[in-house]
């Protein structure tokens, strides 16, 4: 059975790779090619950054702010109308549950939505200065190119939060989407030319690590944006620094959720489950460390325990699946590697050790749980991206926090107390992007996203977004008529 191939967009022209060559989309339910993408050579990746550049200092950059609105609430609109397709393609591009991919897919249009509401209200300010006759203001101006690179995970929800403030604020972009999710991506290249945006303005160039070694290295660019592992991500910033261009870059964690005693257990239940294991557990701000108050520890242990088991694994495009495949096989390899690694370590194998059989061939592994876990251990402080939990013991608060920051990543958190002063007081010592208290896994398009420490640097989503794409100008004007000569000598 042949499989359709998929083109890239390059100056608004569909293309191929420039030596042919592609990959296999593979569908991680049943581990067979659906279709194909170019793998681009870096001479593609030149021709990319060139139709940006030119896009950008021919015309985009002076196009109104109420235009670049227009066509962003357009596309927006597109992305609304196509959402149920699209949500099946990433489905089956990703393994995730198409109810999930199909609001991702709404949640893009709703980011691209928030951000046109942006394009026209970007300025800068004036400045007094010491001296009356001094005018100073600012301009705030688009950075010039960016690189926009993203993960398998969420491609169209990822990219949504790089490309609509980059494009609110006058950008011109390449966009390299993971080798292992990219068909979502080069169908947005069909809503990017139907909603109008001019050619070289959106670019979009696939393949493996060739494609984006070439682009986060190349010297043309002017920002980079990158979401994906950590090794990724250093390299990325090594690329990046060679030519002193900046980065931004939403990393990997290993972020603790807390349950106190005082806790409506119920819902912190709910909230450890849907936590590590929605998506299948692979999502960066995944709760996969669950601290949990001793005088409550064993009963949390067995109730999720409990919701772990009763998860129904199956086809991600059927409705009554509650979580689907793994995205790849690599990943399930090295999902399955953390786990025996876990269940050597010494901590207590709850439930989800024995690997699922599955009809299909596909990439499937067991909601799994791991309780008594030493903070010090691998399957504590190693991002598994995938669903396995590891849950902790704490005493007090101060020990809850000890225990929480006691890690190399700082992305998100969650708190679960009635207590309104514990609740503040936890949350302004943890070392974290965000942190929700009494819900998990909740975003907003007005709501900055990002890390600290080895969860990377930067904001997505939110005003603070914007400032990734922008560069402040500084004009100063000297209104006296009065010349100012240094070199003249006076006696």
């Amino acid at each position: 059975m042949t499989t359709p191939s998929h083109r890239m967009l390059i100056g608004g022209v569909r293309t191929a790779a420039a030596n042919g060559r592609e990959l296999p989309a593979v569908n991680p339910y049943d581990a067979r090619a659906f279709a194909a993408i170019p793998d681009a050579t870096p001479a593609d990746v030149d021709a990319a950054v060139a139709a940006a550049r030119t896009a950008f200092e021919e015309g985009w950059r002076r196009v109104p702010g109420v235009r670049r609105a227009e066509l962003l609430h357009r596309l927006a609109d597109l992305l609304d109308r196509d959402a149920e397709r699209l949500g099946v393609l990433e489905s089956t591009d990703n393994g995730k549950l198409v109810r999930e991919t199909t609001g991702q897919v709404r949640f893009a249009a709703r980011n691209y939505r928030f951000f046109a509401g942006y394009a026209d209200k970007l300025g800068g300010r004036t400045i007094p200065l010491d001296s009356p006759d001094m005018l100073d203001y600012t301009l705030a101006e688009p950075a010039g190119v960016a690189a926009l690179i993203t993960a398998w995970n969420s491609p169209m929800q990822l990219l949504a939060n790089k490309l609509a403030p980059a494009l609110a604020a006058g950008n011109c972009v390449v966009v390299k989407p993971s080798e292992h999710a990219s068909i979502t991506t080069l169908e947005l290249a069909d809503l990017i030319e139907e909603a109008g945006f001019p050619p070289g303005v959106v670019n979009i160039v696939t393949g493996g690590p060739q494609t984006g070694g070439a682009l986060s290295a190349h010297p043309g660019l002017d920002r980079i944006s990158f979401t994906g592992s950590v090794p990724t991500g250093r390299a990325i910033a090594a690329a990046a620094a060679q030519n002193l261009i900046p980065a931004t870059l939403e990393l990997g964690g290993k972020s603790p959720n807390i349950v106190f005693a005082d806790a409506d257990q119920d819902r912190a239940v709910t909230g450890a489950v849907a936590g590590i294991f929605a998506a299948g557990g692979q999502t960066c701000i995944a709760g996969s460390r669950l601290l949990v108050q001793d005088t409550v520890y064993e009963q949390v242990v067995d109730a999720v325990a409990e919701r772990a088991r009763a998860i129904r694994l199956g086809d991600p495009l059927a409705s009554d699946t509650q979580m689907g495949p793994v995205a790849n096989r690599p990943h399930y390899e090295r999902i399955r590697a953390a786990v025996d690694a876990g269940a050597a370590s010494g901590a207590r194998a709850v439930t989800g050790l024995d690997p699922l059989e599955s009809d299909t061939d596909g990439y499937f592994v067991r909601p799994t749980v791991f309780a008594d876990v030493d903070n010090a251990s691998p399957l504590a402080r190693e991002e598994v991206f995938g669903p396995v939990l590891s849950v902790i013991p704490f005493g007090d608060a101060e020990d809850a926090v000890r225990i929480a920051n006691d890690s190399e990543f700082g992305l998100a958190s969650g708190v679960w107390t009635n207590d309104l002063t514990r609740a503040h007081w936890v949350a302004q010592r943890l070392v974290a992007g965000t942190v929700w208290v009494n819900t998990y896994r909740a975003s907003a398009a007005q709501a900055p996203f990002g890390g600290t420490r080895g969860s990377g640097y930067g904001r997505e989503r939110g005003l603070e977004a914007l400032h990734e794409y922008l560069t402040t100008k500084n004009v100063m004007i000297d209104l006296s008529g009065e010349t100012s000569d240094p070199f003249s000598i006076r006696t």
